[in-house]
């Protein structure tokens, strides 16, 4: 793999120099230091577009001068995000419609570096760079990650929205909770925002606790949380066949992973589709940035 930058913008910005396959030196963060309110985009929500843009360039620049060996940049933020254009973005609804590949292109030009810029979903960075940490380059590999959005990242990615994370999950018409309006999604119930909205006088923390502790309201949220997630995963068993699904992300502490096969057992019936397994990863920053930049030079 020739050097590469790997940029992740999700609730921060995170950016390291990639070779090989493995950071070098250490990565960056913006924030530096955790200044942001655990359950919300913290810094990011409220930066325009633009400014985000500067702040990824001020980023490359200092990972990667010219003469450094780069040969790309690859850049993953939460949205649908198709050739270098944000489509959509509910969880950072000021990059919708923003040309975010040539704008960070044009930034990097005028500070002197020509490098190619590929943008891609975040839960699609998490993939790739699962796949490439692993020898699994040539093997679908398919994540959920479970944070502020629920997202749904697969290798190798594919021009298709692939936006999992809007799965529809329930057809109780209540549900309507999703950032991006729509009823009946996975992220409508799984989500943090969406979570703060529903329990408005306890935090998405405390109602995992209450549950823990018997209380019935919470202890009912919290198996139609597992249940919706396992609907989702199901969903894409019976589209694309059994395998590997790996589950990640900031609130990952949450799932049972018992619970979570138990639903599955119930709703992937047919015996061809039964050969899926699941495994829990904690978050590690670095594998999408890892992706991002393999992205970018593969």
């Amino acid at each position: 793999m020739a050097k590469a930058v790997g940029v992740v913008m999700t609730e921060k910005v995170v950016a390291g120099l990639i070779d090989d396959h493995k950071v070098v030196g250490e990565l960056r963060h913006f924030p530096e230091k955790k200044e942001m309110d655990a359950d919300e985009n913290g810094a990011l929500i409220d930066m325009p577009a633009d400014s985000l843009w500067e702040l990824i360039c001020d980023y490359v620049a200092g990972l990667a001068p010219k003469g450094s060996g780069v040969q790309a940049v690859g850049v993953a933020m939460p949205g649908m995000i198709r050739n270098g254009v944000v489509e959509d973005s509910p969880n950072l609804p000021q990059l919708k419609g923003a040309k975010a590949a040539e704008s960070i292109r044009n930034g990097l030009l005028a500070r002197g570096l020509d490098y190619a810029v590929i943008t891609l979903n975040d839960a699609d960075a998490v993939a790739a760079g699962l796949a490439a940490t692993r020898g699994q380059l040539d093997r679908l590999v398919r994540v959920w990650t479970i944070g502020n959005g629920i997202g749904f990242g697969r290798f190798p990615n594919t021009d298709e929205p692939w936006e999992g994370g809007h799965t529809v999950v329930t057809l109780d018409p209540k549900e309507n909770y999703c950032g991006c309006g729509g009823r009946g999604h996975l992220e409508g119930i799984m989500g943090h925002r969406a979570m703060r909205l529903r329990f408005l006088d306890l935090e998405p923390h405390e109602v995992f606790e209450h549950a823990r502790k018997g209380d019935k309201r919470c202890a009912e949220f919290v198996e139609r949380w597992h249940a919706g997630l396992a609907a989702a995963t199901a969903t894409q068993i019976h589209l694309e066949g059994p395998g590997k699904f790996y589950f990640t992300g900031r609130n990952i502490d949450r799932l049972d992973l018992a619970s979570l096969k138990d639903h599955l057992y119930r709703m992937v019936k047919m015996s061809p589709l039964q050969g899926y397994s699941l495994e829990v990863l904690p978050e590690e920053s670095s594998i999408a940035v890892i992706g991002a930049g393999a992205a970018a030079v593969n």
